[in-house]
């Protein structure tokens, strides 16, 4: 067994599918049976109350019978347990058990048992308090100083700190500026209750204060906590840690000094009792749990904390000292002493591990043999490293850092139903139709291993839209494949830009590493449209050649198509369910097809559509030469008014957003001056305030309104704008036959962002990235690969620089540009931060020409070829230059 792993003393599992927490564990001499050894107290969130005492035969032994000393079911979860003076006339320790309305304290007694069953345990009610409001958590002491007994404050989820006095309720006192409860502690030194705050703030509040504070019963709303009665409650001490707390304990060193110990997510602090930081420790782990204790060494504290890694660190101060490893994840920790042994750790998981185990090693019987003593060959130890090292330099080389298995640990598959459903799984959908139709989607996960904690998500480019998109799965044993079916379907009242899908399985493997694993899967085009009449006249018409002869539209779309109407051989009709219809027409002579439609951005999905299906056909037919290309004109004047379109609405947000700003400061006016007539002990005249703050009311309500449709266009706006920019990309790549790589770049470029949003928005975005191009791989001189850019995004006021550098891109792409982003041929140029978006001409003519017409045609031409085959003089002497250094470096090797 390894040294740094806990070494199990005593464990057990507590009931089944039982749920616990940090407050749900204590340890006391509950029974207080006066020999000095502790007992084991848990409670859970189903009710259940238990009691051990454990007795192991030998260490690592699992539980016996006459462990439990007691168990009852209570009738409402146990949020948290505790042991103190809560009676009294007594100082006998007693169990206080907290439930979600209700506080009970219970005396826990044993009686010798006469027969071979042993002794008898049980409870007996003391006393309980039906709370008024949800408890979240609870801390006891000698609030105020009290001798021989121990007082409770009960915290609720609203705020409120509820004091009891024993058998009587004292008073209850809310939380300034409360929004969610934290963890909460008392120090008797300082004799001050101290908490983490939603605000990520530790906050301390004497008890004195609390108590001559105004009482929380007579106030309703936490607004109200001014100076109606009493004194308000003020915080002792602040300090902001930055971050949420897990728990937060009091450890003292002795009487005269004490510390505060904050558990944060990723933070560890310790304070002293005025709220300074006496020093704090970073984490590299998320951790679940802590417990500070007194060291051994005078002026240090040790501290145990658990993290999520199944990890158990013991640190003194901020070193350290010791590192174990726990069979489970641990959320409550704690220090007893059982069987005269001192110093053992009891630790629980949330899902009922209990266990008691100590840090050490046990006595090895094994005795290692004499090495018979032998000659050292060193002749043969030379050999031998060197096979070694010829084995090492082998494996380097052909394996990977993580090897690779044959077969895939996990495979996840998606299969498209090729038929749409007969009864439409559609809800709640926005398109104007009479059915939508839906199709059903398969996703199977097959695994090789066991994995743990397994998620799967499905997610669709809106306004398309799942029936489920979440599924969360129980662990998958090995060899065990988990299929879920789902439907697809239209939801927004706009055609989407993307038909693809993507689905993600994420999961845990037996040993705790994290790992995804995806697929992506097609929607049928059938599931938008659905086949129309073919229409002859359109706005937007666009051709694409090919280098073969053409097929026939009833073999590539049979899904469109009627096989009876000998038309449909040239000519095809789509209708989108919400959107304009296109028309597919084939040459009967050439081998070019045209399609045309009244929107420019409805082209994109049926032109996508149809260089797959080519792709498909002549790939099925052994034809690995088959290409489209496009030789007409690129359509950037309708382009630009998509982006206009969109870039307006986003204007009008923007204004929207200060209106709405403006009419509430407005309404809030009028409300303080309405509150400050109502509040006047001698009547006024309300001066028509009532009329004006009804008017803003509806002037508010009026422009959220407005908003709300404006947005619900700017969401379709930038729909359109992204499968116009799908087309105008695959138009470019078509016409300059770029490379899948460039056309990667390109899209990167256009199509940076999923959501559109105000911070962030599409045309800033992509300005930068374009000017990002024309200053790297489409530069023409030294001068504007030297310039500065800033780096900070902003709206800008209009799409003229925008457009600008779309069309100076085109053309330089026209002027034999090439798309690259490698390092080697970008040597020289020295680029700071991309981000600014300012006009880059290359001469006068170049931006004459931009000005008088930003929209310029892009075909083939000629003469750019011509004259890219001539480079100048200077060019061909650095050519020269180049080449005899290359030659004189080789000759020096």
């Amino acid at each position: 067994m390894s040294l740094f792993k806990a070494r199990d003393w005593w464990s057990t599992t507590l009931g089944e599918k039982e749920e616990f927490d940090q407050g749900c564990l204590c340890v006391a001499d509950v029974d207080n049976s006066g020999s000095g050894q502790d007992k084991i107290i848990v409670g859970s969130y189903m009710g259940f109350l238990r009691i051990f005492n454990p007795h192991p035969v030998k260490p690592g032994d699992g539980m016996q019978a006459e462990d439990l000393l007691l168990e009852v079911q209570l009738r409402e979860p146990v949020l948290q347990v505790e042991v103190g003076k809560f009676v009294s006339g007594t100082e006998l320790l007693h169990l206080a058990v907290l439930h979600c309305r209700k506080l009970c304290v219970y005396a826990v007694s044993g009686t010798l048992g006469s027969v071979e069953h042993g002794n008898q345990y049980h409870i007996k009610l003391m006393y309980e308090h039906n709370l008024q409001r949800t408890a979240c958590n609870m801390t006891y002491g000698p609030f105020g100083g009290v001798k021989g007994r121990d007082l409770i404050c009960i915290q609720s989820m609203d705020g409120m700190l509820m004091l009891f006095e024993q058998e009587s309720y004292a008073f209850g006192r809310f939380l300034p500026g409360f929004l969610l409860p934290g963890p909460l502690t008392y120090s008797s030194r300082t004799d001050s209750f101290i908490t983490v705050s939603s605000s990520r703030q530790v906050e301390s509040y004497k008890y004195q204060v609390l108590a001559f504070a105004t009482d929380a019963d007579e106030r309703q709303e936490t607004e109200q906590q001014k100076h109606s009665s009493g004194k308000r409650l003020v915080v002792d001490w602040v300090l902001n840690i930055g971050e949420q707390a897990l728990d937060i304990r009091v450890v003292s060193f002795n009487q005269m000094i004490s510390s505060v110990f904050v558990l944060g997510e990723r933070n560890f602090f310790c304070l002293k009792d005025n709220g300074q930081i006496r020093f704090m420790k970073k984490l590299d782990y998320n951790p679940s749990c802590f417990l500070p204790y007194c060291s051994v060494t005078e002026g240090t504290i040790n501290t145990l904390i658990g993290n999520h890694n199944n990890m158990l660190l013991v640190y003194q101060d901020v070193t350290l000292k010791w590192a174990t490893q726990l069979p489970h994840t641990p959320v409550a920790v704690k220090v007893c002493s059982l069987q005269d042994m001192k110093g053992l750790i009891v630790t629980l998981s949330d899902s009922g591990h209990l266990q008691c185990s100590y840090l050490g090693t046990d006595p090895s019987v094994f005795q290692a043999p004499k090495v018979e003593s032998r000659e050292i060959n060193y002749e043969e130890l030379d050999r031998e490293m060197k096979e070694l090292q010829k084995i090492i330099k082998e494996a380097t080389k052909t394996q990977d850092i993580l090897p690779k298995s044959e077969d895939d640990d996990l495979k996840v598959t998606a299969e498209v139903s090729f038929h749409l459903d007969a009864i439409s799984q559609a809800i709640d959908s926005e398109v104007k139709a009479e059915v939508v139709p839906s199709v059903t989607v398969k996703i199977t996960v097959q695994s090789r291993l066991a994995v743990q904690k397994p998620k799967l998500s499905v997610c669709v480019q809106p306004p398309l839209a799942l029936t489920c998109d979440q599924f969360i799965f129980n662990d998958i044993g090995p060899a065990v494949s988990k299929t879920v079916v789902l439907s697809a379907f239209l939801k927004g009242n706009c055609p989407p830009a993307e038909l693809e899908g993507n689905a993600i399985f994420s999961y845990n493997t037996p040993t705790g590493v994290p790992r995804v694993a995806q697929c992506k899967f097609r929607l049928p085009l059938r599931l938008i449209c659905f086949p129309a009449q073919p229409s002859k006249t359109a706005n937007h018409k666009l051709t694409i050649d090919t280098n073969k002869p053409p097929v026939s539209l009833v073999s590539l779309f049979p899904d469109f198509s009627d096989q009876s109407d000998e038309d449909q051989v040239n000519s095809l009709g789509f209708q989108f369910l919400a959107g304009s219809r296109i028309t597919l027409l084939a040459s009967k002579t050439s081998q070019r097809y045209r399609i045309q439609s009244d929107q420019l951005e409805d082209i994109w999905l049926i032109a996508n559509e149809l260089t797959l299906r080519l792709e498909e056909h002549f790939k099925k037919q052994n034809c690995k030469d088959f290409l489209c290309t496009f030789s007409g004109s690129i359509p950037l004047q309708e382009y630009f008014e998509c982006i206009d379109h969109h870039f307006e609405l986003r204007l009008n947000a923007e204004k929207f957003q200060e209106l709405l700003s403006e009419r509430a400061i407005q309404f809030r006016a009028i409300e303080r001056r309405l509150l400050t007539r109502f509040k006047d002990k001698t009547p006024a005249p309300l001066q028509h305030l009532d009329t004006l703050l009804e008017g803003t009311y509806r002037q508010v309500i009026a422009l959220a309104d407005a908003a709300q449709e404006n947005q619900a266009n700017l969401f379709q706006a930038f729909i359109k704008l992204k499968s116009a920019t799908h087309l105008v990309i695959m138009l470019i790549s078509l016409w300059q036959k770029l490379s899948p790589d460039q056309v990667a770049i390109l899209e990167a470029t256009f199509l940076p962002l999923m959501q559109d949003t105000q911070e962030l928005g599409w045309e800033e975005t992509v300005d930068a990235a374009i000017s990002y191009l024309l200053r790297t791989c489409l530069s023409k001189s030294s001068k504007e690969q030297a310039l500065t850019l800033t780096s900070q995004l902003s709206m800008p006021k209009d799409t003229s620089r925008l457009k600008k550098h779309i069309t100076l891109l085109c053309d330089r792409l026209a002027k034999g540009g090439c798309l690259c982003l490698n390092a080697d041929t970008n040597t020289q140029q020295a680029i700071i931060m991309p981000g600014g978006c300012t006009t880059i001409p290359e001469s006068d003519l170049e931006e004459r020409t931009a000005v008088q017409d930003p929209t310029p045609i892009f075909t083939d031409h000629k003469h750019l070829t011509k004259q890219k085959s001539k480079p100048d003089k200077w060019f061909q002497e650095w050519q020269y230059f180049k080449i005899v250094k290359l030659l004189l470096l080789v000759m020096a090797l």
